[in-house]
């Protein structure tokens, strides 16, 4: 099979479950994945034919897609920030409205000369690992309680050449948390769609993502909210801010729970689509 019969094949095993474009997407990241070839060169060699092993490699693919795996899965990487990050199971895929979140942070930390920073919930490290890689002077953490997806974390920050220190820690545990030191910033895309609105959900996502990242109660859709709010009191600097990416329908609930513990400024920010994706409170004692 040639790399172009290859295109040929994934797109039109896949064609039922993606709309053309989304289809051609997921074969250019397949066949990039499985020959090691951009797209440029791939058309330049499009009557290349495949090795065995690459043909092993497609068939073991296409299963994986058609059983709804998403691609970064199947590929084992996904992009964020410029930053060619290692995924799996265990960690939520990375989100291009979670860089709007890194970028926002970046421009407003911009002239601090050594900034103290914190994720909590920090997965595959993309958002530390993004902060560190913008604000190189800047001191950054990331908590999570998953072992699993810590080892994932450390592996992207070896390979990115980052200093990102991880810890496991549950976020929900005081005694864990009180051990922290203090930060400038602490930020967090925690847990925020509620059990009920999973029947809304593609099974691309809560068929494969890990449902510890993805999922609260339906009668305390603002937990993680609250604890690290909580939690931020006592850990941010004065003046310091606590941002955090927002389930799109409790923006005014994250805004009135920021203000109700004594946060100041709170910022409500949409993302690129227009939704109420995050939120910025200011600590001052």
């Amino acid at each position: 099979m040639t790399i172009q019969t290859a295109f040929t094949y994934i797109t039109g095993a896949i064609g039922d479950l993606y709309d053309e474009r989304e289809a051609a997407n997921i074969a250019h990241i397949v066949l990039e994945h499985i020959t090691g070839m951009n797209k440029l060169d791939r058309l330049v060699h499009k009557t290349k034919l495949l090795t065995p092993d690459q043909n092993t490699g497609l068939k073991t693919a296409i299963e994986a897609l058609l059983r709804l795996e998403p691609v970064q899965y199947v590929t084992g990487t996904s992009w964020f920030y410029g930053m060619e990050l290692m995924v799996n199971k265990s960690v939520l895929i990375p989100r291009p409205e979670t860089e709007e979140l890194v970028e926002w942070i970046v421009q407003e930390l911009s002239g601090k000369p050594r900034p103290h920073l914190l994720d909590i919930g920090t997965g595959s490290g993309c958002i530390p690992l993004a902060l560190k890689k913008s604000i190189p002077a800047a001191v950054v953490s990331g908590i999570d309680v998953s072992e699993d997806a810590l080892t994932v974390a450390r592996s992207n920050a070896a390979t990115q050449r980052l200093d990102v220190s991880f810890w496991h820690m549950d976020t929900l545990n005081t005694r864990q948390t009180d051990t922290l030191p203090v930060f400038d910033v602490i930020v967090s895309n925690p847990p925020y769609i509620t059990q009920s609105e999973k029947v809304t959900m593609q099974q691309q996502v809560w068929g494969f993502e890990p449902s510890l990242a993805l999922f609260v109660p339906d009668n305390d859709a603002l937990l993680f909210y609250r604890h690290i709010a909580q939690l931020a009191q006592h850990k941010l600097n004065t003046g310091g801010a606590l941002y955090f990416e927002i389930n799109e329908s409790l923006g005014k609930e994250v805004v009135a729970l920021l203000e109700e513990q004594g946060f100041t400024d709170v910022v409500l920010k949409q993302d690129m689509f227009g939704k109420d994706r995050m939120v910025k409170g200011t600590f001052t004692k």
